[in-house]
């Protein structure tokens, strides 16, 4: 049997920029903390573009690409305007989300098998300009199936419903997110996971068969404004590690 492969750390720092929107000046700088992310050891960085630039801004994300030596995931919803930069940025990797104006974050999975034929479009349209394509959707068959079927490379599991529960109902949650990675890794779909992960909750989800990297950013960055990014990143790949 092969080794498994290493569980990679996607970070988020989309509340990096929150903190420098709340003064509308330069501070915290987004580039600076990208690196230092990067140098505690996560292996790519992911960006929230939302539609109302509420964080990260245009020029943040074509500063980032030119800087990191990491790929970079732009996470993004299905809006014209927002497939547009991403087209004109070509970053590694996006991944598509659903998304609302008023949510404080993202709530839920997208509904690719309600939207399938406008995912699938905007699915092409980026696979056109070489960059890979995750859905973000929650862990239901029917979800995962449509994923497969608008040519997705990965999906990102949504494991906000694992994260707040608690014992039975935790047990239950992280069952169907075991179940779903088998089915998308059946269907030939990378396997990535995200939301509400933290220092506490995010082993029993690393151990996960078939799962490539975990996007992780509110729990790491307030965990950085007590001890620092790099050391905040480093404690974190040291338990997916685990």
């Amino acid at each position: 049997m092969s080794p498994r492969k290493r569980v990679k750390l996607g970070l988020n720092i989309d509340h990096i920029a929150t903190v420098r929107q709340a003064r509308g000046g330069l501070e915290p700088d987004l580039i600076s903390a990208a690196l230092e992310g990067i140098r505690g050891g996560a292996d790519g960085i992911t960006v929230h573009l939302r539609e109302d630039r509420r964080h990260i801004q245009d020029e943040d994300v074509f500063r980032l690409k030119k800087v990191i030596s990491v790929p970079l995931n732009l996470e993004m919803s299905i809006h014209e305007s927002i497939v547009n930069v991403a087209k004109k940025l070509r970053p590694e990797k996006v991944c598509l989300v659903p998304e609302r104006r008023q949510e404080l974050t993202t709530e839920g999975g997208l509904d690719v098998a309600r939207e399938k034929r406008w995912v699938a479009e905007v699915v092409d349209q980026l696979k056109e300009k070489g960059i890979l394509v995750s859905l973000f959707i929650d862990p239901i068959p029917e979800q995962i199936q449509a994923a497969y079927d608008v040519d997705s490379d990965f999906i990102e599991l949504h494991t906000g419903a694992y994260a707040n529960r608690a014992g039975a109902a935790e047990k239950r949650e992280l069952k169907r997110l075991k179940e779903a990675a088998r089915l998308a890794h059946s269907l030939g779909l990378g396997v990535n996971l995200g939301h509400g992960l933290n220092y506490e909750n995010v082993m029993p989800i690393a151990r996960i068969p078939h799962v490539q990297e975990l996007n992780i950013g509110h729990a790491i960055i307030s965990r950085a404004v007590f001890m620092g990014l790099r050391e905040a990143v480093r404690e974190m790949c040291r338990l997916i590690k685990k």
